[in-house]
């Protein structure tokens, strides 16, 4: 398939994390079209015209999603909220790739089915991880240093200075209902707010944190077999803010088990991207994409199917790519308790 040929449709593509989405690609591939939807095309005009070889397009969910609107469409991206599940159904029926980051753990199960019962000839990817994959992919890295893992601890800081779009501050002020977590060898569904986490953050003071259903929760539990897993969504100051710079955004792992070498550790890692949740989340996209379309010296996924992040993305070390797009990465390794 020739790159000039190739067409993207990205709904929600020139607000906050799609408009960061649509430079990536662009970046990377000058010729790619892309179509940058939503209920206000005219406010993705000037993106479109900076882009070049782009578009914009309405689309409002509510109304539904007719696909016999456009030309042929090689890749669908979501980020917006999609609770009909229409955008990554109409690519699974219509053989389109997908990459869908708004959904939680209890939001998948419908076209998780829909796949199961019928044959999928492009890839379309679970997204809904944290920064659509970031920080599983970052414990995939390390876990390779344990023979065996008790228990990771997971968080996700929100810095109120943070610029974001209306999907993640709808987000925001919805996470307190329940959440799946791991605990013991035991999956189980916690009342969020009944259930805070005091969490250690990189300035020594600490921040009370509440678990969500994010998908890196049973994505992580199945390629590591830890009995002990949550994610906790926090508020507090970031690392950018605390340095008088731009709020960035900060992902919090710990790791506590035994290494290939013997040892008992508990390896903690901070990943802090300086452009703040929009960038990070657009950077995880990006990394899904390249290997869809096969940019950037990757092969093209070919093979249709259902995929996590963490399943499509290469294997090379993940930090090494992450630094390319100016993100940091510091790492502390501490006796286990």
């Amino acid at each position: 398939m020739e790159s000039q040929k190739r067409r993207i449709l990205i709904v929600g593509g020139y607000g906050m994390v799609g408009s960061n989405i649509a430079r990536l690609i662009r970046q990377a591939d000058q010729r790619i079209e892309l179509i940058l939807a939503g209920r206000n095309p005219q406010n993705g005009m000037s993106l479109a015209k900076e882009l070049n070889h782009s578009e914009t397009a309405y689309i409002n969910l509510e109304e539904g999603f007719d696909l016999s609107e456009f030309k042929k469409i090689d890749l669908i991206i979501s980020v917006v909220d999609d609770h009909s599940n229409i955008l990554r159904e109409t690519a699974i029926l219509n053989g389109i790739a997908c990459i869908a980051v708004s959904e939680l753990a209890d939001q998948i199960s419908p076209t998780a089915f829909l796949g199961i019962h019928k044959t999928i000839v492009a890839p379309v990817v679970y997204a809904g991880h944290w920064q659509a994959g970031l920080l599983t992919l970052m414990v995939r890295q390390h876990a390779n240093k344990f023979s065996q893992i008790e228990t990771i601890e997971l968080a996700g800081l929100y810095d109120p200075k943070d610029r974001v779009g209306p999907l993640v501050a709808n987000e925001v002020s919805g996470f307190v209902g329940e959440a799946l977590i791991r605990k013991g060898g035991n999956w189980l569904s916690l009342q969020a707010k009944e259930n805070p986490r005091t969490i250690d953050l990189h300035n020594h003071s600490s921040a009370t944190g509440y678990p969500l259903s994010t998908l890196d929760v049973p994505s992580i539990a199945a390629f590591t077999g830890a009995k002990n897993i949550r994610f906790d969504f926090i508020i507090g100051e970031s690392i950018g803010t605390s340095k008088g710079l731009e709020a960035s955004h900060e992902l919090y792992i710990t790791i506590d088990g035994t290494l290939v070498s013997g040892e008992k550790r508990k390896l903690s890692t901070i990943v802090s991207g300086p452009k703040g949740n929009s960038h990070l989340t657009a950077v995880g996209v990006y990394l899904i994409t390249e290997k869809i379309l096969g940019l950037n010296g990757e092969s093209e996924q070919k093979i249709g199917g259902l995929y996590l992040p963490e399943t499509i993305i290469s294997t090379h070390p993940i930090s090494n790519r992450l630094k390319e797009f100016g993100i940091e990465i510091v790492e502390e390794t501490l006796e286990s308790l």
